[in-house]
């Protein structure tokens, strides 16, 4: 049965311009088209030809052309004349408006959008019913209030009453209360059977002071420019998706545990950037090696055995260049959906244009201030984790008061200290400075110790009792590994007799 949404007027006015003017198929931030825009087998064919040419080079299309692009695909050329289309495209292209192509390209999208719900049963008469013949009133307000909606606007519209009956009639809130001692022997017999540890992270102490990644848990690990945070990121991400990597000091492959599905979201790194780190964290080859070929004796060996195995691990990559909260959520409600993911790893926290218009537009147009935007931001990512029952890691960058700083804690996050407030751990990573040394210095001459580099303040944690201290790290940035050597309090007396916990995973699918 045909669709009710089909805008005919906007179907032949988009044709047109883009047949007298196909340049505006190269524009991706302003037009972008799918097969379903288009209903009918005919209006794919015309759209195909113009579409097909253009990206074959062609600078302007005509009938000669489109007839003979379909000269080599009969089926579609009979269909193509059995609609007369030469005379179809001419009438299309001599009525096309150049100056109302945005209008009708938003009225295709959103006929689009509306048959996309109505194919999976939804009624949409009570948004807009063009069948409507009697009630001349109530068809101009809906086809008002369709023009001024934006298509994300209709879409939150419709998922809000699908969502309104889904929490009457499934998600009804029970809302007796009952004594806090219920089911005290049951918590206890499940953490008993399975304690409240996660996936282990990478590197010495961090999941003595973490627990592991912990499922519906929000890590923060903000750092200046440069220090790292983007590279401890890449090694936790592929320490958790990767089953083997290389140890460099026992020279041999070891295994680290079931690779676990990992979505790695980012908002400016480029894919062979991940890729490239994630090889050297892997192989435990110099990321400088990789990217010049500059090899010493049997790294290249070892790449290509790292490269195997990222090919073969459950990890994702996702680059959002222009994002909003919501195109995170649906993001990860996706992969969730697809690949079953239980970690994520942003980047790192900060505004765009995206989310900026998302929040004004639910804010009723007030402009909120950067902190109070970056707020919501941290707690939309708990509120995800809790919800969906994953594993979410991101970072900040500090803000300029971090190189004077004698308590570094989320007073250095840059935009707002409250993004801290919905994390389960807060930590901050420094470079080891002369002070540092010196106080540190005497420790590790005695014990045989490297002097870090590296330094990880935890200003945060809801884990333990490992708050108010320093991680201190051998950081070998050319492979994203960052080993922890030992831990002070924030007044630099070591902290002795700390456990290196150990998480192993069992994998059940193997029994």
């Amino acid at each position: 049965m045909q669709s009710k949404y089909i805008d005919i007027p906007s179907i032949m006015q988009v044709l047109g311009n883009i047949f007298k003017s196909p340049e505006l198929l190269a524009q991706d931030d302003k037009y972008h088209f799918i097969e379903q825009d288009f209903p009918s087998d005919f209006q794919k064919i015309c759209f195909g030809a113009i579409y097909n040419i253009f990206q074959l080079g062609g600078k302007a299309i005509t009938l000669e052309a489109i007839n003979d692009y379909l000269s080599s695909r009969p089926k579609l050329l009979a269909e193509y004349k059995v609609n007369k289309g030469d005379e179809f495209l001419l009438s299309a292209a001599e009525n096309a408006n150049p100056q109302t192509m945005g209008y009708y390209y938003s009225r295709l999208k959103k006929m689009t959008l509306l048959r996309g719900y109505e194919s999976i049963g939804v009624d949409l008469s009570w948004l807009y019913d063009p069948d409507n013949i009697f009630d001349t009133k109530k068809k101009e307000e809906q086809e008002q209030k369709l023009d001024n909606m934006s298509l994300q606007a209709i879409a939150d519209l419709i998922g809000d009453k699908i969502e309104d009956i889904k929490n009457q009639y499934v998600d009804e809130i029970d809302a007796n209360t009952s004594s806090v001692g219920d089911g005290i022997f049951d918590m206890l017999k499940e953490y008993e059977e399975t304690p409240d540890i996660g996936i282990p992270m990478f590197g010495p102490y961090m999941n003595t002071v973490t627990r592991g990644a912990r499922l519906t848990k929000f890590y923060l690990r903000s750092a200046a420019t440069n220090v790292g945070k983007t590279r401890t990121m890449v090694g936790d991400a592929f320490y958790i998706g990767c089953s083997r990597m290389y140890d460099n000091k026992t020279q041999k492959w070891v295994s680290i545990g079931k690779c676990e599905p990992t979505l790695l979201i980012s908002t400016e790194q480029e894919k062979k950037e991940i890729q490239c780190m994630g090889l050297a964290f892997i192989s435990g080859v110099n990321e400088s090696h990789i990217e010049t070929q500059d090899y010493l004796p049997g790294e290249k060996e070892r790449v290509a055995e790292a490269a195997k195995i990222i090919s073969e691990s459950k990890i994702l990559f996702s680059c959002l260049t222009d994002f909003s909260m919501n195109d995170f959520e649906q993001l990860i409600k996706k992969e969730i959906r697809e690949h079953q993911v239980s970690y994520v790893f942003l980047d790192y926290i900060h505004t765009s244009m995206g989310i900026l218009e998302e929040i004004t537009k639910k804010s009723g147009g007030v402009r909120l201030r950067e902190d109070q935007v970056l707020f919501m931001m941290s707690v939309k990512l708990k509120t995800i984790a809790m919800e969906y029952g994953v594993f979410i890691l991101s970072a900040t960058q500090l803000n300029g008061d971090w190189k004077d700083a004698d308590i570094p804690d989320q007073n250095l996050l840059r935009g707002s200290k409250a993004i801290a407030d919905k994390v389960d751990i807060g930590m901050i990573l420094l470079e080891v400075t002369k002070e540092d040394i010196e106080k540190i210095g005497q420790f590790c001459k005695s014990n045989g110790i490297e002097t870090p580099n590296v330094k990880m303040s935890i200003y945060k944690n809801r884990a333990n009792e490992y708050k108010g201290v320093y991680l201190w790290m051998n950081a070998d940035k050319g492979t994203c590994r960052f080993e922890t050597a030992f831990l002070t309090d924030w007044r630099y007396n070591v902290l002795k007799d700390v456990p290196d916990m150990k998480i192993s995973v069992v994998d059940e699918s193997a029994f």
